[in-house]
């Protein structure tokens, strides 16, 4: 008996990965977090499969499920939104079944920041601009914020930011990104990326707030950073015609020359 940790991907029922869906089809019973995992993928499991919405649950109330499905010789699917590594509560669920002897997996799902990269259509490292993606949050009730992992000092990289959990404190947002980035810096509200009713909201930190209004307070990501212009950035050298590579070796001293043909 084994419990698979699925990350379930940002929204949109076919953004599931091929391993993902069999395991879900192989597993009698699924746990799913039925307040962001659509009821769509829910489809792949098998006929009598139980289906348990952990929305409600608390944390002693899964373990108890999982453990009689373990009693029972069951596997399980344990649904997350998104991809495991980042806010899954997946760490959590892990130290306890390891202290209980529980086998577990981890299978990846397509990221919410990746899925409002895609509806932005938008690169989030580009050359000369930014090289770095820095996914971080605000303090909430849920979670505090370690003392280094402030919104300043990430902003005095330069980095793209993608700032999950945070719409309740948009304000907050501007005001600390505001001196390092100016407040032309642009910025995205991605609102449900990839789920039927996805909203796209642009602007700069000077005016965010407004566009935005009362409307969208949850469920949405904010992304900051000059990247988000798409405009004034430099080519990279990948695919200059120059530039000496092993799939591309430019002269036959080149150090990829022996290579490029199948050398040692």
């Amino acid at each position: 008996m084994t419990v698979h940790f699925i990350g379930a991907g940002p929204g949109a029922p076919d953004l599931l990965t091929l391993r993902a869906r069999d395991l879900i089809a192989a597993c009698p019973v699924c746990l799913y977090a039925g307040s962001l995992v659509p009821e769509a993928i829910l489809a792949h499991c098998p006929p009598g499969a139980a289906q348990v919405n952990t929305a409600s649950m608390s944390l002693d109330e899964i373990m108890e499920r999982i453990s009689a499905a373990h009693a029972a010789g069951q596997d399980v699917a344990r649904l997350h939104s998104g991809d495991l590594s980042v806010w899954s509560a997946m760490g959590e669920q892990m130290r306890r079944l390891r202290d209980l002897g529980i086998p577990v997996s981890v299978t990846p799902g397509v990221p919410s920041f990746a899925a409002a990269a895609a509806a932005l259509g938008a690169e989030l490292t580009l050359p000369g601009l930014a090289q770095s993606v820095v996914l971080t949050r605000t303090p909430g009730r849920a979670s505090s914020m370690p003392e280094g992992e402030t919104l300043a000092n990430f902003a005095a990289t330069g980095a793209t930011l993608a700032i999950h959990l945070s719409m309740q404190n948009l304000a907050r947002v501007v005001a600390d990104l505001t001196p390092a980035y100016g407040p032309g810096c642009p910025v995205a509200v991605v609102y449900r990326a990839s789920w039927p009713d996805q909203q796209i909201i642009r602007g700069a930190l000077s005016d965010i707030a407004d566009r935005v209004g009362e409307g969208i307070s949850r469920t949405a990501l904010i992304l900051v950073g000059p990247a988000l212009a798409g405009e004034g950035f430099d080519e990279s050298c990948l695919y200059a015609a120059d530039y000496d590579r092993r799939y591309r070796p430019q002269t036959a001293d080149s150090p990829w020359a022996s290579w490029s043909h199948g050398d040692d």
